[in-house]
């Protein structure tokens, strides 16, 4: 509901927590592990769906070439079930798969030192691409980079401003649809406060945080209006330095929610699933999720108000099918409001209690911001 007078924003919020994840290193070289059917329940792989026995050589040909091709992938800490971040490039993954029949693996990385042996992994089993996921991967992936010039990567979240030829950076301007995520709850809130904070203090987590930022100081522009924004004021803000801890979600969301924030937007994969436990205890309040729609990726539906979506999945598919096709360039993908590599979820079941004229609005300002009238960042 849209408030008409102005509120006081309450006490500050407790500092940052911090916690830093740690876990052994392997002693071992890590083996990949072997993937299941794409689709759960089929009895045949899908790259051996239904075959019309009149198929011609030049398809014969491709399916050999497919089943001959690996693609390879390294987790960031959360694994690929965390419903966010890891999982929607998983889903990625196995699409290729099961649309394009190529072999598929993928390595998990439990801590930061889990990187290195799993890329050596990779590289000495000889994949057709590796997709490592994270930009905390960065070094790993350009020193590997380096040292094999042959082997085609695709690295997300991390872009390749030097032209490396054998890597593809697949990054997304995640700030334009958090823009219209902070609009919509600016909007949405009964409070006037809304709240956010991030997992570890990074650009790739940032950068929704300051789309989120943006959008609530532009409909206050706009309207009039003084809604407030708790963890994050475009330079500093609340942080868990993890991207696992449910407990740390809880305790950052209570401190919000005990500051009057009645929205909270997490930027940290699983560690959001301790925000929806506070939510849902508390019996009031509504989730942001990030990365993909959190009303289909969890069990969180009934306080999900939106998602920013980051379409990692289509991006890391696309990677994988040029570099079958022998088409894959070294270089950067953007993935912007534009070419659909972000968007606003829908509203889902709060679709009939949004204000009047919030979703012609949020037309307009995606439009906007396609256009480069909006700045989508503080």
């Amino acid at each position: 509901m849209r408030k008409t007078t102005r509120r006081a924003l309450a006490a500050a919020v407790a500092g940052a927590l911090v916690l830093t994840a740690c876990g052994e290193a392997p002693e071992e070289t890590p083996e990949a592990t072997d993937q299941p059917d794409a689709t759960e329940g089929d009895d045949e792989p899908a790259a051996d769906g239904d075959t019309d026995t009149d198929t011609d050589t030049d398809t014969a040909d491709e399916t050999a070439d497919a089943g001959d091709f690996r693609a390879c992938m390294i987790t960031d800490q959360g694994g690929v079930d965390d419903g966010s971040f890891n999982e929607t490039a998983y889903n990625g993954l196995l699409r290729a798969e099961e649309e394009l029949g190529v072999q598929v693996d993928y390595l998990e990385s439990q801590s930061e030192t889990d990187f290195q042996p799993n890329m050596q992994a990779f590289i000495q089993q000889d994949c057709s691409i590796i997709i490592p996921v994270g930009f905390l991967l960065e070094e790993v992936t350009m020193e590997a980079a380096e040292g094999n010039p042959d082997q085609r990567f695709a690295i997300v979240d991390v872009g390749n401003p030097d032209g490396v030829e054998n890597v593809l950076g697949l990054t997304f301007n995640t700030s334009e649809a958090a823009f219209l995520a902070g609009y919509a709850a600016a909007a949405q809130t009964e409070s006037g406060i809304v709240g956010t904070y991030g997992g570890l203090n990074i650009p790739t987590v940032t950068i929704f945080m300051d789309g989120f930022l943006a959008g609530v100081d532009h409909f206050n522009e706009e309207n009039g209006e003084d809604v407030q924004v708790l963890g994050w004021d475009g330079s500093d803000g609340q942080f868990t330095n993890d991207f696992t801890s449910l407990d740390l979600g809880r305790s950052v969301t209570e401190t919000l929610m005990d500051n009057g924030a009645d929205i909270i937007m997490p930027v940290a994969g699983p560690v959001g699933g301790g925000s929806a436990a506070a939510i849902q205890d508390r019996g009031e309040g509504l989730l942001i999720w990030v990365d993909t729609d959190g009303y289909e990726s969890t069990d969180f539906g009934d306080i999900m108000f939106t998602s920013v979506m980051k379409q990692m999945d289509v991006a890391v598919f696309d990677a994988i099918e040029a570099a079958l096709n022998d088409e894959f360039e070294g270089g950067e993908y953007v993935g912007t409001l534009e070419n659909d590599g972000v968007a606003l979820a829908p509203f889902h079941d709060y679709e009939d209690q949004v204000p009047d004229g919030l979703h012609d609005e949020l037309d307009q300002l995606r439009q906007q911001i396609i256009d480069g009238e909006l700045e989508t960042t503080p």
